[in-house]
């Protein structure tokens, strides 16, 4: 199969600079806008829990709206297979045209959407879907774009034109903080809560008029149609990517060996922060939005840096290096990050440690993807009231049938006990039960929420920027590396399908998971093995199977 190279003059690759610059610019504004369509949600995900989720228990309706946002996720490989097969037979331009053009008006429909107090579960269902059309539409931009600014950029500067790709998910994401930041600000908490989270989605309707203006004055990409004129396009591009072992083989290798680690390592860094910020550590959002957004503003020139890297030392290098950084460093920066934005709830940790004593039968994983399972037990109670108050404890094996208890220090507190009556009665004392739990909590030194006098806001985002400093370096070289690894006929479809599994399932499910993970055991840090695992095995699998073309190769 022919090579880039084989296939058209460096040249006529490259074109003219501002032609170029065109192409970057304008296949960046697209996925600029995709990126902050999809994050908005992450973002948002504790409002949209009250208003689409408001119909079960607060912790639950967290972890659903989690799993809400995963499930946008879930469907990009999806999307990658049919749009990566559009782009493969019909081009690269019209397909990432279609796909930005989903995106937007699905995010518009989320921001008109009512909420679960008006159409009870019809709202949910609804979110659900347009999450759903979302990850279809990212799973064809991302392989679109790359592709697109791969097949026009000079070959030995690949790393460095498609590292703009790379830093649009951070614009996105920054973008989508400083736009939720200022509403919050110009409307207030309250309105905010109650209508104010949706200025942000229908603000995209602007971005998406914007990016699509910009898009349509491209041309197709000059590789694609040398393949129209000679002949050689793929008529069956799913088959010859994944039907076809020379090719299958360097998916999987690809997958475990590079994207995996590089998914785990950069939702980590963008997204988990977030999370842990807010819900293990207490940060109001307003703060936690503005510590990451000054953060990522400090270290987004980092994607276009390690990509230019790549071209010099080899893409592996710079992306395994940071996977290895990651899985070493993730616990003691977390653990730093702890001490700096919320001292008093590391103080309490230590003066009056948390303990459950429950029989473990009794105990449920409060963890449910398809939202039938019921966390309502004493046992369950306990652990998502500490879960939700940031609050980490040790679990205790009780005898068979002992009802469970949570000890503060030297207090004993038991679990709510259900004396039936009806459904008012009994939501009246589960509250004055976790109100009984709150005080106990209080009066040892646990606070409710982080206070923002004592917050060491250089130190947290001195944190927070090495954290991202770990995702450039995963993040800026993999497009330029994806290309790289498979021919001009099935590129589109080869590399859009292990990126969306690695970003679409291992980092998707990351926030879900380790919030699951933590309620489970008690250890605020313990979800932290989620993307340590996957970097860990990233490196041994990369250093091991992946062999990268050299710098400047021809793709």
């Amino acid at each position: 199969m022919q090579t880039d190279s084989q296939m058209i003059s460096p040249s006529g690759r490259e074109g003219s600079p501002n032609r170029l610059a065109l192409v970057v610019v304008a296949s960046s504004a697209g996925t600029v806008m995709e990126w902050y369509d999809f994050f908005l949600y992450g973002s948002l995900a504790t409002a949209i829990s009250a208003q689409f989720f408001s119909g079960v228990d607060p912790t639950a309706a967290y972890i659903f709206a989690l799993l809400a946002f995963a499930a946008g996720f879930a469907v990009r490989p999806f999307g990658a297979l049919i749009f990566g097969r559009l782009g493969d037979v019909h081009g690269r331009k019209n397909t990432f045209l279609v796909t930005m053009i989903l995106m937007g008006l699905s995010t518009l429909v989320v921001g008109i959407l009512p909420g679960y107090a008006a159409i009870g579960i019809a709202a949910p269902a609804a979110l659900i879907a347009m999450r759903l059309v979302q990850g279809l539409a990212l799973g064809g931009e991302y392989g679109g774009a790359a592709t697109y600014v791969a097949e026009h950029a000079p070959a030995h500067r690949r790393g460095l034109y498609t590292s703009a790709i790379q830093a649009t998910a951070t614009i996105g994401l920054f973008l989508s903080l400083g736009v939720i930041l200022s509403t919050r600000l110009i409307v207030g908490e309250a309105a905010f809560a109650d209508w104010g989270w949706r200025i942000p989605f229908l603000l995209s309707a602007l971005l998406m008029a914007a990016s699509l203006g910009i898009r349509l004055k491209l041309h197709e990409s000059p590789v694609f149609l040398q393949m129209v004129a000679e002949g050689t396009r793929s008529s069956a591009p799913i088959t010859d990517s994944f039907l076809r072992w020379p090719n299958l083989s360097i998916v999987l290798r690809v997958l475990f060996g590079i994207v995996g680690g590089q998914a785990a390592v950069w939702y980590a860094g963008q997204f988990y922060t977030l999370f842990f910020l807010e819900k293990m550590l207490l940060v109001d959002g307003p703060t936690a939005n503005l510590l990451i957004a000054v953060a990522l503003a400090i270290g987004m020139p980092s994607f276009v840096l390690f990509g230019w890297l790549s071209d010099r030392i080899g893409r592996k290098k710079v992306i395994l290096a940071g996977c290895a950084l990651a899985a070493i460093g993730y616990f003691p920066i977390f653990h730093a990050l702890a001490g700096a934005a919320n001292p008093a709830l590391v103080a309490a940790t230590a003066a009056s440690p948390v303990t459950v004593i429950a029989d473990p039968a009794s105990c449920s994983v409060q963890f449910d993807p398809v939202g039938k399972g019921s966390f309502d037990r004493p046992c369950d109670l306990i652990k998502a009231h500490l879960a939700k108050s940031g609050i980490s404890y040790t679990n205790v094996a009780a005898a068979p049938g002992q009802p469970p208890v949570v000890t503060i220090g030297d207090v004993h507190y038991p679990a709510f006990a259900d004396t039936g009556g009806d459904a008012a009665t009994r939501k009246e004392r589960k509250a004055a039960w976790r109100d009984g739990l709150a005080n106990i909590l209080a009066a040892h030194g646990y606070p409710k929420k982080a206070d923002a006098a004592r917050i060491d806001k250089p130190r947290v985002v001195a944190l927070l920027v090495l954290l991202i400093l770990f995702a450039g370096m995963v993040y800026g070289p993999i497009a330029a590396l994806l290309v790289e690894m498979f021919p001009p006929a099935i590129r589109y479809t080869s590399l859009s399908l292990p990126y969306h599994i690695g970003n679409g399932w291992i980092g998707g499910f990351l926030p879900a998971t380790a919030f699951a993970m933590v309620a489970a055991t008690g250890d605020m840090f313990f979800g932290l093995w989620y993307p340590v695992s996957f970097a860990a095995l990233s490196v041994v699998i990369g250093i091991l199977f992946v062999r990268e073309r050299a710098s400047g190769e021809p793709a």
